[in-house]
């Protein structure tokens, strides 16, 4: 069979089959979507779709992608984490669907590894024939090599063949589906579609994986609360991959990582702080932390296992996330929502003061607070009301957010097994704060650098402006003249008051700055100069200046009167 550069050239009967049978198995729900909008298919009114209706769909979608196999057991994990695909009654049925299906016996794998290695007994000092975890696309043994212990993943057999067949199917069905489906999903759906090709092939990939895998370990090479297991290169292939052996206990058995003495709190803040490197600063990312790719070691480090699915994001994109995180720490929603705007995941169109609602409550989420069922349901219903259905759903995700969503969502349940109340803004806060000096490195310090050269531009603009708007009046140009030329001293004080106060918020940025960058010193400084602005700042509105200026505006409205009056 020839060799594409994207995979197996699939077999034409073994794609006309599948097709058939993907066709068959989702014509029941392509008739029923299509009887919504037409009760009798090309007559008749819409149909009101209810909430056990949508259920009982989705527990049928469900059933169906199990029963498709591998490639539709992961369309249906991507799918489980893009509520700005499917409704939330599918959201909650798919986030059960897991990635475990019963094992290959050995007798097919064994050629496998004969294959690309050699004879198993010639090739480990032992190997355990029982595999200790199976998935779709492949399944893990553990066997001895040179004397320790490791891991080996094995492709199953035939499967690059058969998943071909399916993404052939999946990309003849494409159109029709667009064609179908809402035009504000369009491009979300094309976009799934690649996000899914890509991540699949990668996955049945195991030296990408290895590459991927001791790029991460890379990043964490200096970090001893991350492990990430090393690979056996000398025993590792295309289809087969031989990791080192890391034990851990699993990152949700609660009560197994409190009898060996860890904190599941500080194991919460660990991991995300853990993820924000990899998001912000390496902008490389573990892409599947379900429970059990986590664990963790005696020594209170956590491992990552499976680099299957690796998310990468390009520099502009993390400045985005930060902004983003920026955001949350100083509770700044406007931010947060220009930040999504800025990243391409939220219509610039969409209604903002929804939107302040909707990221409102995923930041209480997020700070760990619990709600009011009732709550939720009123804010539920006035984001449908708002948007309609999906064809006017506001957020569209580009690949590599789509893959941060997927991430959150996962992690969000390991959080809450470990740490109910966790709060994630709480901890971004520490970290934007903490890594201000190194890693998020410039950005973080760039972030508080441009907030002060925004100040300071203003205070340099400052007497511009009031020197262009003080030769404007000299030449007549404006009401201003007539005030000015009655009383000068209210604009001169005025002048003193808007210099002194810009002054002295550039003075406490600065002094902010310096002492997050471990300048305690220069911050004193500055924060005594800034004191002192503040003492002439108050001094400016004593009893007897305010007299002045009180005098000032009385004569100022009796020029204004008399000018009207002519």
């Amino acid at each position: 069979m020839s060799e594409r550069d994207d995979g197996p050239e699939p077999n034409t009967r073994t794609t006309v089959r599948r097709f058939v049978a993907v066709v068959a198995a989702f014509l029941p729900l392509a008739v029923a979507y299509a009887r919504d909008r037409r009760r009798f298919l090309v007559v008749g009114g819409r149909r009101e779709v209810t909430v056990e209706d949508r259920r009982r769909r989705a527990q049928y979608l469900l059933d169906t992608l199990l029963d498709l196999g591998p490639t539709f057991i992961k369309v249906g994990q991507i799918l489980s984490a893009r509520p700005d695909v499917l409704p939330p009654a599918y959201i909650a049925e798919l986030s059960s669907l897991q990635d475990e299906v019963p094992p290959v016996e050995w007798a097919r794998i064994e050629p496998v590894i004969e294959t690309d290695l050699g004879p198993v007994d010639e090739q480990f000092d032992g190997f355990d024939r029982d595999p200790i975890s199976g998935a779709s696309l492949g399944q893990v043994y553990t066997a001895t090599y040179d004397g320790d212990r490791v891991a080996v993943k094995v492709l199953r057999p035939n499967i690059r063949e058969r998943v071909e067949a399916d993404l052939v199917v999946v990309e003849t069905l494409l159109p029709a589906v667009l064609r179908f489906a809402p035009p504000g999903q369009a491009f979300t759906m094309e976009n799934l579609a690649d996000e899914f090709t890509t991540t699949i092939r990668g996955e049945m990939s195991y030296r990408e994986e290895a590459a991927r895998l001791e790029e991460v370990r890379g990043n964490f090479e200096s970090e001893p609360n991350v492990v990430v297991p090393p690979v056996v290169s000398e025993r590792s292939t295309d289809r087969v991959l031989t990791m080192e052996y890391v034990s851990g206990t699993k990152i949700t058995d609660v009560d197994a990582l409190r009898e060996a003495g860890h904190d599941p709190s500080a194991l919460v803040e660990q991991l995300a702080e853990t993820y924000f490197q990899m998001i912000v600063e390496d902008g490389v990312f573990h892409a599947d932390p379900h429970p059990g790719n986590l664990s963790v070691r005696p020594n209170g480090a956590i491992v990552f296992y499976d680099f299957g699915v690796v998310g990468r994001l390009s520099a502009e994109r993390r400045e985005q996330i930060l902004e983003f995180y920026v955001g949350l720490a100083r509770d700044d929603i406007d931010r947060v929502i220009d930040a999504f705007v800025e990243m391409g995941a939220l219509d610039p169109e969409a209604d903002r003061e929804l939107m302040r609602e909707v990221f409102g409550l995923v930041i209480e989420q997020l700070r760990g607070k619990a709600f009011d069922q009732n709550e939720i349901q009123q804010y539920v219903r006035e984001f449908q009301a708002a948007v309609g259905d999906l064809s006017d759903f506001p957020f569209r995700l580009p690949q590599d957010l789509a893959l941060i969503v997927r991430v959150s969502t996962v992690l969000e349940g390991v959080t809450r097994t470990l740490d109910e109340e966790f709060d994630f803004i709480s901890v971004v806060t520490d970290l934007v704060r903490e890594r201000a000096g190194d890693g998020a490195a410039g950005l973080a310090r760039e972030e508080i650098e441009a907030q002060a050269r925004a100040t300071v531009g203003g205070l340099l603009a400052a007497p511009e402006l009031a020197d262009t708007t003080l030769d404007s009046a000299s030449r007549g140009e404006t009401l201003v003249n007539t005030l000015y030329a009655d009383d000068p001293a209210p604009f001169r004080l005025l002048a003193v008051r808007l210099a002194l106060a810009i002054g002295v918020g550039v003075g406490g940025v600065t002094a902010v700055g310096m002492y997050t960058f471990g300048e305690p010193a220069a911050a004193l400084a500055v924060g005594v100069v800034s004191a002192v602005g503040v003492a002439a700042l108050a001094r400016t509105f004593r009893r007897d200046s305010n007299r002045g200026v009180s005098a000032g505006a009385r004569m100022a409205e009796r020029s204004v009167e008399r000018k009207r009056g002519r």
